[in-house]
């Protein structure tokens, strides 16, 4: 390389490398033949429960750097990758609270991979569906028209997002001066998820500021809330947010949000709604629509498209109910982000100025698509269907002489011990093994609480294919499982017994 009295490299003219391929009609008959066994996995997903990764596959995945061509990585995407997905796509997959994904979901993902488009601002078609996709949960809500959002991963983000608005509405200086030696208390039910611990530590408060409240079935208590409150504001502590829950995550209860609603103006503190899977009730049928009633009169909203609307992962939603607050807390424009009147650079405003991401996917597309396709009146359809196969399951277990519920049935969560006739300690020995062996042997996919004390199946219905059938076949594989263990331990007892005499 030569370089010029100026300093500039005198850098030598070369063919440009693409990255595109040299056959387009070879990798159309590749990208055919994939999107062919996708669709047929789709379609067969009854076939496919969650599998262990065999011997050596996680080695295979390595990667050495060196290009293998269209043909042999879609081949090793169909045989290598495909086949050892999380599962949640299977009828008895009731594990956590995992969305299944929807057929239009892999149109809605062809577009957007070939679009590659960048959400995070500028003039183009993406933003105005992200807008239409805001406008609409927005609706569904019962947000007022003036309420702003901005979709992220999920609702781990999207309380982070909340809640640093209210911090904001808290100290109005925090952008410049951080929390400076200010205390910021956040209450919420004893129950409530971990994204809000994760959220306060993110934000600088620590999670002793997050002050639990005792709940019963009629959620947190109003009245120990309301000392709680009172004595930090003693303590020279500033109250910042009061968390409510929309769906918990062990038994799928609600708080009473009408109830801290009047709590929250009373007392004059940001009200935010985790309604993670359980916000999308008010697309239900009664009585499961009411048990999200009060939602409307949250300051913020986080949701998960991809867990109770079925939808690609991943996508959230923060929802905000005052515009001008939610940008006040993010926007951030440096000088080569100007916006233009006319142009690609205009479009605002801008999914940068209210949130942290600045390049950001097509995320929207995906719920777009699902709207689209399925219409608000059969995905609350398939949300009520979960509901009804959750008291299904529940009428199931009561049938059986030693199982019992661990609490009511609620919305789409059914929490339970395979055996009751046994001490606390056998029962979480025995649920946590069933909960393993039919993992891994694919007759179904339950996860694992505590509920007093006790280790319990967990079986979270948010798979819109899971049918009656799947229900009971579900439960008599708990039960053949509970069999099974207690002949195992039986025999196990018996060699150890004639290990002693021998």
């Amino acid at each position: 390389m030569v370089e010029h009295k100026s300093g500039a490299p005198n850098i030598v003219a070369r063919s440009p490398t693409t990255l595109d391929p040299e056959d387009w009609d070879a990798f159309r008959a590749i990208a055919h033949k994939l999107l062919d066994s996708c669709v047929d996995r789709m379609q067969n997903a009854r076939d496919f429960p969650w599998i262990p990764l065999p011997d050596g596959q996680i080695e295979r995945y390595k990667l050495i750097g060196q290009g293998q061509g269209h043909a042999n990585t879609a081949e090793r995407l169909l045989n290598e990758v495909m086949p050892y997905a999380t599962g949640n796509t299977h009828p008895t997959f009731f594990g956590w609270v995992h969305g299944t994904g929807l057929p239009v979901g892999l149109l809605s993902e062809m577009v957007s991979a070939t679009m590659n488009s960048n959400g995070g601002g500028r003039d183009h078609g993406m933003n105005y569906i992200e807008r239409a996709v805001i406008d609409w949960t927005r609706q569904v809500m019962g947000f007022p028209e003036n309420a702003s959002g901005v979709l992220v991963t999920g609702t781990s983000q999207a309380t982070v997002i909340a809640l640093t608005v209210a911090r904001q509405r808290a100290l109005s200086d925090v952008r410049a001066n951080g929390l400076a030696g200010a205390q910021l208390a956040v209450y919420a039910g004893s129950g409530v998820h971990s994204a809000s611990v994760k959220a306060l530590e993110v934000l600088g408060l620590g999670n002793n500021m997050l002050r639990l409240i005792s709940t019963d079935e009629d959620g947190i208590d109003i009245d120990e809330l309301r000392n709680r409150i009172s004595e930090d504001r003693a303590n020279g502590l500033l109250p910042m947010a009061i968390v409510g829950t929309a769906g918990s995550v062990d038994l799928g209860r609600f708080d009473n949000l009408n109830a801290l609603a009047d709590f929250a103006k009373e007392q004059d503190i940001w009200l935010h709604i985790d309604g993670a899977f359980g916000a999308w009730t008010r697309l239900a049928d009664e009585p499961w629509r009411s048990l999200s009633n009060g939602i409307d009169r949250a300051d913020s909203l986080a949701c998960d498209f991809h867990k109770w609307m079925y939808v690609p992962y991943d996508c959230g939603l923060a929802l905000i109910r005052n515009e001008s607050e939610h940008r006040a807390a993010f926007a951030a424009r440096p000088a080569y982000l100007s916006g233009q009147s006319r142009g690609l650079g205009g479009g605002e405003p801008w999914f940068c100025d209210y949130g942290i991401d600045l390049s950001r996917g097509s995320r929207a597309l995906r719920v777009w698509a699902a709207i689209e396709a399925y219409g608000a009146e059969r995905l609350g359809g398939a949300i009520t269907s979960n509901c009804e196969a959750a008291l299904h399951m529940a009428s199931q277990i009561q049938s059986d002489e030693k199982m019992a519920l661990a609490g009511p049935i609620v919305s789409n969560i059914c929490a339970f011990t395979a055996d009751a006739q046994l001490s606390f300690e056998e029962q979480s020995a025995i649920n946590s093994w069933i909960a393993e062996t039919l993992q891994l042997t694919g007759k179904a996919v339950f996860s694992t609480t505590v509920i007093n004390g006790v280790t319990v199946l967990r079986a979270a219905i948010t798979n819109h294919r899971t049918s009656n059938h799947d229900i009971v076949k579900s439960i008599h594989a708990v039960v053949a499982a509970r069999d099974g263990w207690k002949l195992s331990r039986s025999a196990k007892e018996m060699d150890q017994q004639v290990g002693r005499i021998l």
